[in-house]
């Protein structure tokens, strides 16, 4: 059999708005390398396993990279296929209305993997399949179970359990139909037994525990590409995999090694892991005044983004003081966050967060629940409206 090549990659979140910053060099600089790379190994098919944007109304410049990586993509002579899953970021409708002109350059877009849509992909080469991948994108509520009024959170959780896994168990006994010898790829966006997870990830299913591990996915497919998870990860097993995110999005991801999974299927599977150059560090400095004063000092890439945690008798003081050393020092610090034990703090004042902990659409979402709105519609009404005035105004700043 000829070696088949995939590239596994997911969760990339263009258009994320940073603490105020936006990411668009970043990500510029990982659609660049992520080409080269496809190029110098020879990929036959990419596989982008959910989150491709970080909101439901991405702003233009990101929809722009997004496209314009897709249209070089058709330059890339070994690619035979690209594959691109939503996750529960991204938008059914941004995502599907570009999908059957998307088709003409053998890109193939699954948005919500409902009876309208194929979601069985075979990889050929001339009349042999090469592969078949059963390309699962996040499923929502919809696809995968009927809500009930009444239900509990564990009635819900078991309903969304078994609807996850009859759907993948119809998607690998349609695949068997097709071919029986061929190996059988699968991808997905959700959360596993056993994942390692990061303070970006938010649960997206009722209760957040699905008990769907990498060995009862193993026991199907040849090898599973997921999303949603940010740490690059095997899950139970050596073949069932998350790839991460291409940058880190959070300062509790700052110490991850960002990375690709390379997969080769030739006699068996082998799965190389592909390190990410970053464009811009995340880094998270502890202690108290002197010691960060000294950290700050060391830091010789100005790009870095900082975020500060103070432990000291003076916290106030310590923190003009930090803040002016970064200015003098042309470092860019985004967030300082003042630990105290329990004896300097009330226990509501622990409760306290920061606002530099929160995102402009979570701020708005908090100050909503205080509302107490009774009306559903019209609260995600203000929220969608609220998002899209947001998301024109970082459209406006790129300008």
């Amino acid at each position: 059999m000829k070696k088949l090549r995939f590239l596994h990659t997911s969760d990339w979140h263009l258009g994320q708005n940073f603490m105020g910053k936006s990411r668009i060099e970043e990500h510029e600089a990982f659609l660049s390398w992520l080409l080269n790379t496809i190029k110098e190994n020879n990929i036959d098919v990419l596989l982008v396993s959910g989150d491709i944007f970080d909101t439901g109304t991405p702003p233009n410049y990101a929809l722009e990279l997004y496209y314009n990586f897709l249209k070089q993509l058709s330059s890339i002579n070994s690619l035979n296929t690209t594959i691109i899953t939503a996750g529960n970021h991204d938008s059914v409708s941004t995502l599907k209305a570009p999908k059957q002109l998307l088709e003409a350059l053998n890109v193939h877009v699954v948005v919500n993997g409902d009876e309208d849509e194929n979601i069985i992909i075979p990889i050929k080469e001339g009349d042999t399949t090469k592969s078949i991948v059963c390309a699962v994108p996040f499923l929502r509520d919809s696809v995968i179970r009927q809500s009930l009024g009444g239900e509990t959170v564990s009635d819900k959780e078991k309903l969304a359990n078994n609807g996850i896994k009859a759907y993948y168990e119809k998607a690998y006994k349609k695949a068997k139909e097709i071919s029986k010898n061929s190996p059988i790829i699968a991808t997905g966006h959700l959360t596993t037994v056993g994942g390692r997870t990061s303070e970006s990830e938010r649960d997206i299913y009722i209760g957040g525990t699905l008990d769907i591990g990498g060995d009862y996915l193993a026991s199907m497919f040849d090898y599973v590409a997921l999303g949603h998870l940010h740490i690059n990860q095997t899950v139970g097993n050596e073949h069932v995999r998350y790839s991460g995110s291409p940058i880190p999005l959070s300062f509790s991801e700052s110490k991850n090694t960002q990375k690709v999974n390379i997969v080769t299927i030739e006699e068996d599977v082998k799965v190389e892991e592909l390190e990410i150059p970053l464009k811009r560090k995340l880094q998270v400095i502890k202690g108290d005044l002197e010691t960060i004063k000294k950290e700050l000092k060391a830091i010789e890439d100005k790009s870095t983004w900082i975020e500060v945690h103070i432990k000291d008798d003076n916290p106030m003081f310590a923190n003009t003081e930090i803040r002016e050393l970064a200015t003098k020092l042309e470092l860019t610090i985004l967030a300082v966050k003042i630990e105290k034990s329990e004896k300097q703090l009330r226990a509501k004042e622990l409760k306290a967060i920061s606002l530099d902990e929160l995102s402009v659409q979570e701020v708005f979402e908090k100050r909503l629940e205080l509302e107490e709105i009774e009306n559903k519609e019209f609260k995600e009404q203000l929220s969608q409206t609220f998002n899209e005035v947001v998301s024109n105004l970082h459209e406006s700043e790129q300008i």
